[in-house]
């Protein structure tokens, strides 16, 4: 039970950073997944791990959630499953997180851009992106909170909040199409009850925690953790 243990501890501590910042969690999870799992287990395990995580603390915060947003998302999403799922499946996926990572960075540190983008960007074009991602790379939940802290004026609970239904519909999605390829997750089963219910408590504390930050605060938080994270992504494609 060491290894089941271990990940449940790991779970926990992510889950309470993404419910304190709205995202984070998922990126740090997976890449520590690949020390104590097959390659093949780590994507189906981190979606319901994930699913778990984002739907508790979607759920501890449900009145905080900009449903006038979710609909543009779901569309996008399905659509992006669809096709985009499809195109990918037959192209190298290994510099999609520079181009995330470069999308971040720019969106963050470099106004014009940010201006630029601010006329083009939207929410059926985050889920067409986010969800056919979803499928390949493990944590797409830096993706959509640029435009959602824009759109939202930097509100903290609806940015972690709405993120949190956007990010749990991509794993949900990710859930049900390794199952229809033939994973077996029954054979995870104690390390899945451990982590989901790491997921669940950390969901909790970092819900409490997030009370705590000022709004000045949190947005300055979230720049340096998204910009850590795009820093992240490139070190491990370029360099790594």
């Amino acid at each position: 039970m060491q290894t089941e243990i271990i990940l449940g501890f790991y779970t926990l501590l992510t889950s309470t950073l993404a419910g304190m910042m709205g995202l984070g969690g998922g990126t740090l999870l997976i890449a520590i997944m690949p020390v104590y799992l097959p390659g093949n287990a780590i994507v189906p395990i981190h979606g319901i791990v994930q699913l778990a995580s984002n739907s508790s603390r979607m759920l501890f915060s449900l009145n905080a959630v900009a449903w006038n947003l979710v609909g543009r998302f779901i569309v996008g999403s399905l659509f992006g499953i669809a096709v985009i799922g499809l195109l990918l499946a037959n192209i190298s996926t290994r510099y999609i997180p520079v181009f995330i990572a470069l999308y971040i960075l720019l969106n963050i540190w470099v106004p014009p851009f940010s201006r630029l983008v601010r006329k083009y960007e939207n929410f059926y074009i985050v889920g067409l992106v986010q969800g056919g991602l979803g499928l390949l790379i493990g944590a797409t939940g830096p993706l959509a909170v640029p435009l959602l802290v824009k759109t939202l004026a930097g509100d903290k609970d609806r940015v972690v909040a709405t993120n949190a239904f956007f990010m749990g519909f991509s794993h949900f999605a990710k859930i049900i199409v390794f199952g229809l390829i033939g994973f077996s997750f029954g054979g995870y089963l104690w390390l899945l009850v451990f982590m989901i219910v790491g997921a669940i408590v950390g969901s909790w504390l970092g819900t409490r925690l997030r009370g705590k930050i000022n709004s000045e605060l949190f947005a300055k938080l979230l720049n340096y953790v998204l910009t850590g994270l795009a820093f992240n992504m490139l070190y491990q494609v370029l360099v790594v």
